[in-house]
């Protein structure tokens, strides 16, 4: 088994809240992320995939193609966009960087597989501090 990972980078507004609290609770639970006024993040998302070398190509999938599927896939959808409301597989969920990496995996899994790999884990970097690896269910 091997393992490969693929750096993207992306630009996206969110706003941590609940609809059912005030102002007030909000800014205490989440603090300065509930800004009603919403706030941005540079993430830098890793995808690491898993599987066996081709032994025809001396791959375990062309970076081209895993490269492609994030694009297609994660990208286009997040990047210059309101988490909270453009993005489809965010829709009705708090946009945390825990239920993003979340909904990131449910996104890729399937599409990862169709290349020959794995999907083996999302790493998403918000800040240059502080980063969330989801490793699957």
């Amino acid at each position: 088994m091997i393992y490969i990972t693929r750096r993207e980078r992306f630009n996206a507004a969110h706003r941590l809240f609940k609809p059912e609290y005030s102002d007030e609770q909000n800014l205490q639970v989440f603090g300065k992320c509930s800004n009603p006024n919403w706030h941005g993040h540079n993430y830098t998302l890793f995808v690491t995939v898993k599987g066996e070398i081709n032994p025809d190509t001396g791959f375990l999938v062309n970076l081209k193609d895993l490269s492609a599927l994030i694009e297609r896939y994660i990208i286009e959808k997040l990047d210059h966009k309101n988490i909270n409301l453009e993005v489809d597989f965010m829709a009705g969920k708090l946009a945390s960087t825990e239920n993003l990496a979340i909904g990131i995996w449910d996104e890729l899994a399937e599409p990862i597989s169709s290349i020959g790999a794995i999907l083996h884990s999302i790493k998403i970097y918000e800040t240059e501090n502080n980063f969330v690896e989801y490793l699957g269910k």
